[in-house]
């Protein structure tokens, strides 16, 4: 074989997957390349072609996948590949045909390997092989790496929360029967050094928990007797989580709860206990505290500094590489908690406390917040379903509630959630109703299909139950579910609205820049998933809200392959935290929260994160591509 030459060597290791490859496994690919030439116009590879025979790296120019024979253009392009980008490996991992036509678009030149040593290569380099099973789940954790450098020097021993609890549990929890006296408990708490003791029964289920702060409270304040079982004294009520459960899961429980520990449990018997110290005493995040904090918060400066520290939160979370689906649900919890208080603090303040009237109030999140998706730069979007009280007009409550309501908008806005532009909140008369008002409205939108009823799905569709009488958000979202999924014209409609909004995918360069020349990488990033997300689940009659368990949970009612599903997820991943880093850069500026944006260049980016948001917009492609499938538009 003839030799290598040292720029071949130097080129092709500039690219995933093969700077993480062993060199010689590289060197081995590279003797058995050939160099290809394809003038413009070319067609390299097509369906007519049968199954695929060679495995392709663009070493100049730029290809362009084609979903149909024609020359390419802006209508037909639904991707566009360049240098040091490789293709089709979908086609090749299946031995079979492409789905589509590469042409060169203009010059290109290309190493070409046999399907032969491509399929020798996967069993030679763990590190191609998974590259070319988990494509863009591999190059977002190259990403994530270099995010986690650019915030942080902290070791890499550091505890994840991503980790399941089965890896973090420290020991087998001591246990007592629910009958052992309160003085044997304390004995054996002081002796083993523990600061909790379990009550199982007999086949291992836990009763109730005894930690150390109830010692004081519970025993020694009240100076009870210590001969009665232990079981009078402990906490029953228990929140259990599977071994395979993340970290996050479990802080998420403590931090919403106020607990300092969560039980581990499998087929019902307790297998672990995880402490708030467990999961924290190396992420040097005290989550609890800013949730203890702020739900016995009695005053809007205790809540202000509460919302400061939730953004501090997320921005200490992101120097520990914590997840983008994770950190959107911790700072979604979070808010949730502040929004809480501040609606149990202005209706409690209010003439309405002890009312018939407030016993049947629920507020909402719309929204980002009804999906857990939010980021630092979040204006409010809520409402209020009420019950009308016997003896009541709807109209009647309503003059009760939006007062309190206004107040309740103002204080959030006081702690950094701006007033919504479009007036999307419950001090709003239009959306403060009551549980049949709002299936009238809604039947309305589903009924018409016009813009603004699209838009308005869109916004309102995304519903969650944040406080009062949650039992009416879920009696609207059961509704809605049944009847959206029996009306195909308005999934048609919203179907068609949504293929409006086409990732930004250029054809003579990279991306399609708007007049500010920058991406909005909410619109046309984010928001094609959403889309889709929303109008699978509406269809499927799925009831959750977030977008990500919305495209499994739909997608297992759909036949969708696993993967295809996951590339969908983590390209909206990355894009969400391509988001959370620019709004971070953005704060660390001095913008306030209201003047976060959601534009970026993509020219600021390094080629690593241009490559995976090209092949993040080239996923939300193909899962716009579904929807134009289904609905045949």
């Amino acid at each position: 074989m003839s030799a290598i030459h040292p720029s071949e060597i130097s080129f092709i290791t500039r690219h995933a997957p093969f700077d993480h490859m062993e060199l010689p496994h590289v060197l081995w690919m590279l003797q058995r390349m050939r160099l290809g030439y394809y003038p413009e116009g070319e067609v390299i590879v097509s369906p007519e072609q049968g199954p695929v025979d060679r495995f392709l790296v663009i070493k100049q120019g730029m290809v362009h996948g084609e979903q149909s024979v024609a020359h390419a253009s802006e209508a037909d392009t639904w991707l566009e590949l360049s240098e040091g980008e490789c293709f089709p490996l979908g086609a090749l991992l299946a031995n079979r045909r492409v789905a589509s036509v590469y042409r060169a678009g203009n010059d290109v030149f290309c190493y070409e390997l046999s399907a032969t040593d491509f399929r020798e290569l996967i069993g030679l380099s763990a590190a191609f092989r998974d590259f070319c099973t988990r494509r863009i789940a591999n190059l977002l954790e190259h990403s994530k790496q270099v995010i986690q450098a650019q915030y942080s020097n902290s070791s890499v021993e550091q505890q994840s929360l991503a980790s399941p609890l089965s890896t973090i549990i420290r020991r087998t929890p001591i246990t007592c029967p629910p009958d052992m006296t309160v003085r044997q408990v304390l004995k054996i708490m002081h002796e083993q050094q523990v600061g909790s003791m379990i009550a199982v029964d007999e086949d291992g289920r836990p009763l109730g928990i005894l930690t150390l702060p109830d010692v004081l409270e519970r025993i020694a304040l009240p100076q009870i007797d210590l001969d009665q079982p232990v079981i009078n004294v402990m906490s029953t009520y228990l929140e259990t989580l599977t071994p395979q459960a993340l970290a996050h899961e479990a802080a998420l429980t403590m931090a919403k709860h106020g607990f300092r520990h969560v039980l581990v449990v499998e087929n019902e018997k307790l297998v672990g206990l995880v402490s708030e110290k467990d999961l924290f005493a190396l992420q040097r995040v005290g989550l609890r505290q800013i949730g203890s904090a702020i739900r016995h918060a009695d005053s809007i400066e205790v809540l202000q500094q509460g919302a400061m520290d939730i953004r501090n939160m997320a921005r200490n979370m992101m120097a520990q590489g914590v997840a983008a689906e994770q950190l959107t649900q911790f700072i979604s919890t979070f808010n949730d908690l502040l929004t809480v208080r501040v609606v149990e603090l202005e209706f409690a303040a209010s003439d309405l406390a002890g009312t018939p009237l407030l016993n049947g109030v629920c507020w909402m999140a719309l929204g980002s917040e009804g999906r857990f998706e939010q980021t630092l730069n979040t204006d409010q979007d809520n409402a209020i379903i009420f019950d009308t009280p016997q003896g009541m007009t709807a109209d009647q409550a309503r003059e009760k509630l939006l007062p309190v309501a206004k107040r309740i908008n103002e204080k959030l806005a006081m702690c950094g959630f701006p007033l919504c532009k479009g007036e999307i909140m419950a001090s709003n008369p239009q959306w403060c109703l009551s549980l049949e008002e709002w299936k009238q409205t809604f039947s309305g939108w589903i009924r018409g299909g016009t813009p603004e009823s699209l838009l308005y799905a869109t916004i309102f569709f995304d519903f969650r139950a944040l406080h009062g009488a949650q039992h009416l958000a879920e009696d609207l979202r059961l509704w809605l579910a049944r009847v959206a999924s029996d009306n195909s014209r308005f999934l048609y409609m919203m179907a068609e609205n949504a293929l409006r909004n086409r990732p930004p995918l250029g054809v003579i360069r990279d991306f399609v820049l708007n007049d500010s020349d920058r991406i909005d990488l909410k619109l046309n990033g984010i928001t094609p998933f959403v889309d889709a997300a929303r109008i699978f689940s509406l269809a499927t009659g799925v009831t959750h809200t977030n977008t990500v368990q919305r495209l499994r949970l739909s997608a297992a009612k759909m036949n969708l392959p696993t993967s295809e599903i996951e590339a969908w997820i983590d390209a909206l991943l990355f894009i969400q935290v391509l988001r959370l880093r620019h709004h971070d850069e953005s704060s660390a500026k001095g913008l306030s929260e209201d003047a976060l944006d959601n534009l970026i260049d993509p020219a600021s980016l390094n080629e690593l994160d241009r490559r995976i948001l090209k092949e993040a917009f080239r996923q939300a492609r193909k899962a716009q591509a579904k929807l134009r499938l289904d609905y045949q538009l």
